[in-house]
């Protein structure tokens, strides 16, 4: 269906007349009722009905003259949208992020993404790492700041790691280890750990559990946390432990004691994923001011 013969339709149901509808066209007659007939062989079926008072509809007339106007619409409004993309422009910069993981990248990359861009629209959206892929995947998301579960989505989108944390074990204050310094993953072969829904942290309990197998172990995994905050709830008030990057400790959690471990390959990435494809201006220079961030040293604060 071509968007012109839908415009010549349109002029003739509001013109009445195929004489005025030529005219308001810039067409000669023929070739609008070639439209026409173009129009109604697609479709299978008259458009109209000419009689004394001009030009009828029938009813599969009424039928697109209800929904031609949309359809138009929708098709200048995504021709401008793609010419946009072409032009290396974009509309909204869509970011997803994980604020205690990513507030120390965001601050400058935003920074530097208003003085290159100020006419961009930054839409900031603080999502767990299911609902960033999730998000991701029906297009409602240009990039996301996402823990290494984002790990998944490395053959359907570009992904770049930003930092690398230490994990720390997650202890309750009177758990017997709670007041060391450090010590070897080892330590916690006996302990039960908090578990994740892969829904909300794709990807979390095998984490845990590669890093437990490295030191020797299989872990035993118990009550099951919904988010970060529900975690640290569930180690205060159950038996249970669990493993974390290293800047879940700031601010302090009451109840909740976190230590080093000796154990250096158990880290924690965090990762910037975005679309395949041709990347507009606003996201480019985005990208490039994360990678500054990161370049820079931009780290875990001091305990």
């Amino acid at each position: 269906m071509q968007p012109d013969h839908l415009s010549t339709f349109l002029a003739i149901v509001e013109e009445g007349s195929l004489n005025r509808a030529a005219l308001r066209r810039q067409l000669s007659q023929p070739t609008l009722t070639r439209q026409v007939q173009a129009l109604e062989q697609l479709i299978g079926g008259r458009l109209f009905d000419r009689g004394p008072g001009g030009m009828q509809l029938t009813a599969a007339g009424h039928v697109l003259a209800h929904h031609a106007p949309v359809l138009l619409e929708s098709l200048d409004h995504a021709l401008a949208e793609t010419r946009r993309s072409a032009l290396g422009q974009g509309g909204p910069l869509r970011i997803g992020y994980l604020l205690s993981a990513a507030q120390t990248y965001l601050d400058p990359a935003l920074l530097a993404l208003r003085r290159a861009h100020p006419e961009v629209a930054v839409q900031l959206v603080e999502l767990s790492p299911g609902e960033q892929i999730a998000a991701l995947r029906r297009g409602e998301l240009e990039v996301a700041l996402v823990g290494q579960e984002g790990g998944v989505l490395g053959r359907e989108y570009y992904t770049r790691i930003l930092a690398t944390y230490p994990a720390v074990a997650v202890l309750p204050a009177d758990h017997p280890l709670a007041g060391e310094k450090n010590f070897a993953l080892a330590m916690l072969r006996d302990a039960l750990f908090v578990a994740c829904p892969d829904a909300q942290m794709p990807g979390r309990n095998e984490w845990v559990a590669a890093q437990c197998r490295r030191a020797g172990f299989r872990p035993r995994f118990g009550p099951v946390a919904e988010s970060l905050s529900h975690l640290l709830s569930l180690v205060v008030s159950t038996p249970a432990v669990c493993l974390a990057p290293a800047f879940v400790r700031h601010p302090p959690h009451p109840g909740v004691r976190f230590v080093d471990l000796a154990d250096a390959r158990a880290t924690w990435s965090l990762l910037v994923v975005w679309h395949r494809g041709r990347a507009s201006a606003s996201l480019k220079q985005f990208l490039a001011a994360l990678a500054d961030a990161s370049q820079a040293g931009a780290a875990v604060p001091p305990p």
